[in-house]
């Protein structure tokens, strides 16, 4: 039997529960309504939409303010940056307006605001003598409003530099970012129109595409269909040669495209090209339309007059493009250049030939007189000599000397421990015997006017040589040690000050060159995709890319490596801004060197079963090229990345610390797709 004393315990109990849950539940709704009421006041304050803002009305001025530059307790001057981009001046004085003046200084540096001016104020005397003095339009405060609160510890000065973590502020605040983002769009609405103007239609193809060996280690997406994925498009290759069969005569498309590869600074995982194919067309018609696009944008640019310095670099200010066609007599910067892939090896030792450098590479003709120099350089005994010179500017003989051995000293193992031999230096020096080219011997002074071109050396300049194996057959590789040891050491005389580069917007300051008839193949490099043949080679851009000739189709059956393909690089300033080639629109020769030359499997083969279909179905001759956006924007930004020119880009790790991706992933989102994690010790 339940006594009477539990039961009022019990019911105590009770009571005090519901007294605890109903004073909580009292706390949770002044809670809500202390938040409730918080948010009321933080919308009526900072609210806005177009009426609110009243854009249409002359008096009114909305933008993001600049430093309050506080001449006096009763004299106030800020800068507004409009949404148009436009800078205005903002007066504030307490003499016309003492609360607005008030207000005026309250409201924090960098937020948005919304103002209202005075109309038709006439500057007072004291206001004109202590403006900034610029030509920037000045308005007088009737009232101002600010549109969102701004952290109290942004510091913001003209030295400062944001992390990559905040990147909205970089941009917001780094000048010089937000003129190359700007520029880019510039940049971007100039090529469009160029091409629109020629008849290309703009088309956009899949981004989620399937697997296919095109060079290039590719994304895969997982789908719901388990054991299948999408790949993510390395390019649109094989859809613009499609349309090509489809009756499209010029297809263009602004194409985002992703490659897992190792990054660099002029590489991104995912990236924007400029994507054209031409039907009925060759390599020649391909390089005067991009001739044509390039130079009708640098014409409008018209870099002379559009390039400034900001923050210490020389960047194109969009604002300050001339509206009007450039004079007849104004110095143009840029210029453009045919070479082969062999004269560019030769000459440059590179296929990216970097046409700012002075001279050019030569190989010694006739090595006899040289024999002792020689055998102190290689142990080869029939090596390949190369030498360059490089002028410096005002560097006494001691003073060249000592740079040479701290470049020595830091060259990069694959340069400093060639096995075919290091690099020697000299320095020219009229105060030695045989001006400090003793080594060489009485000849010295024929192989100095080879490498100066006949034009003479002067104390302090530099003489490189360099010995390599005489290639048996046509050279492959992207360049030639001598080649990357010139580049790096131009580069370094620069930093030095010892020698000088036009500054962008100057003439010779736009380099471009056409590379042409490069390899078709080459060996398949250790740690590369290729076209998983079993041939052992590779297609040097693509297998979609069309012999040169028919002599070169003909050295496919007996030697591959010989062969010369129909694809032509753009270089500009030493880094490629874009490839493309003339496609193999005959299905037999396309499944020939697919199948017989880089030997890929039948079940390869398969997977461009949808090309095959399109080229047997009339597909006319074409070629295409691809213009690499990012790149292309960075070098006529005057920086050397590509993350300067992408509003979000990645890391070197392919990282975006900004947004933190990418992230991790759990089981729970994968089983949909029937994946799992693997375990560490798998």
């Amino acid at each position: 039997m339940v006594q009477v004393g539990e039961v009022c315990k019990s019911w105590e109990s009770v009571i005090y529960r519901n007294s605890r849950f109903y004073s909580q539940a009292a706390k949770d709704e002044a809670g809500s309504s202390a938040q409730r009421a918080s948010l009321l006041d933080l919308w009526s304050k900072y609210q806005a939409n177009d009426e609110l803002l009243g854009l249409h009305s002359e008096d009114i001025y909305v933008g993001l303010l600049g430093k309050s530059r506080n001449v006096s307790k009763h004299l106030s001057f800020a800068d507004l940056t409009t949404p148009s981009g436009e800078v205005i001046q903002i007066c504030s004085s307490a003499e016309r307006d003492d609360k607005a003046h008030d207000d005026f200084r309250q409201v924090p540096a960098f937020s948005p605001v919304l103002i209202r001016i005075k109309q038709h104020e006439a500057a007072g005397v004291a206001e004109s003598n202590i403006s900034d003095g610029s030509s920037k339009k000045t308005v007088y405060l009737d009232s101002i409003r600010a549109l969102n609160s701004v952290p109290k510890n942004l510091i913001v000065t003209p030295e400062v530099q944001f992390p990559p973590t905040k990147r909205h502020l970089q941009i917001r605040f780094h000048p010089e970012l937000q003129a190359r983002l700007q520029f880019r769009s510039w940049l971007k609405g100039m090529l469009n129109q160029s091409l629109l103007e020629k008849g290309f239609t703009d088309i956009e193809t899949p981004t989620l595409f399937k697997s296919t060996p095109e060079g290039a280690r590719e994304f895969l997406v997982p789908t719901r269909q388990k054991g299948t994925a999408y790949a993510l498009s390395q390019s649109p290759q094989q859809y613009k040669q499609v349309l090509m069969a489809s009756g499209i005569m010029r297809y263009m498309q602004w194409a985002r495209c992703y490659r897992d590869e190792d990054s660099r600074a002029d590489r991104q995982p995912e990236f924007s090209q400029l994507d054209m194919e031409w039907a009925f067309a060759g390599a020649e018609t391909v390089q005067k339309d991009i001739n044509d696009i390039v130079l009708a944008a640098l014409t409008a640019l018209q870099p002379a007059r559009s390039y400034k310095e900001i923050r210490g670099e020389v960047v194109p200010v969009v604002a300050d493009i001339p509206a009007t066609p450039p004079p007849a007599d104004q110095p143009v910067a840029h210029q453009f250049t045919n070479i082969t892939f062999a004269d560019s090896i030769a000459a440059y030792g590179s296929d990216k030939p970097d046409l700012r450098i002075p001279l050019r590479i030569h190989a010694l003709p006739n090595l006899d007189p040289f024999q002792h120099f020689v055998s102190m350089i290689t142990h080869m005994s029939d090596p390949l000599i190369e030498a360059f010179a490089l002028p410096l500017n005002d560097c006494s003989p001691s003073e060249a000397q000592r740079f040479m051995i701290k470049f020595m000293d830091e060259l990069p193992a694959s340069l400093g421990k060639n096995p075919d031999g290091k690099p020697q230096i000299l320095v020219y020096d009229s105060s030695k015997p045989l001006c400090g080219f003793s080594s060489l011997g009485f000849e010295y002074e024929r192989v100095l006017d080879l490498l100066s071109e006949n034009k003479g050396l002067n104390d302090g300049d530099l003489v490189v040589f360099q010995a390599r194996e005489r290639p048996a057959g046509q050279y492959y590789s992207g360049s030639t040690k001598i080649g990357d040891i010139r580049n790096l050491l131009w580069k370094s005389l620069i930093d030095a000050g010892y020698m000088e580069t036009p500054r962008l917007g100057e003439p010779g300051s736009l380099q471009f060159a056409w590379v042409t008839e490069f390899p078709m193949f080459k060996p398949v490099e250790e740690g590369e995709p290729g076209q998983e043949g079993a041939a052992g080679i590779a297609a040097a851009h693509h297998p979609f890319t069309a012999p040169l000739s028919q002599k070169d189709l003909e050295l496919l059956f007996t030697d591959p490596l010989e062969a010369k393909s129909a694809a032509y690089d753009l270089v500009l300033n030493g880094v490629e801004i874009g490839g493309g080639s003339v496609r193999n629109h005959i299905a037999d020769v396309q499944d020939f060197i697919m199948r017989d030359v880089l030997k890929m499997t039948d079940k390869r083969i398969k997977d461009f079963a949808h090309l095959f279909e399109a080229l047997r179905s009339g597909c006319p001759p074409h070629a295409g090229f691809a213009l690499g956006f990012d790149r292309f924007a960075a070098l006529m930004t005057g920086t050397p990345t590509v993350r300067d020119v992408i509003a979000f880009p990645k890391t070197m790790k392919g990282e975006d610390p900004f947004v933190q991706s990418p992230s991790k992933l759990s089981n729970e989102q994968l089983a949909p797709y029937g994946l799992q994690l693997g375990s560490k010790s798998s």
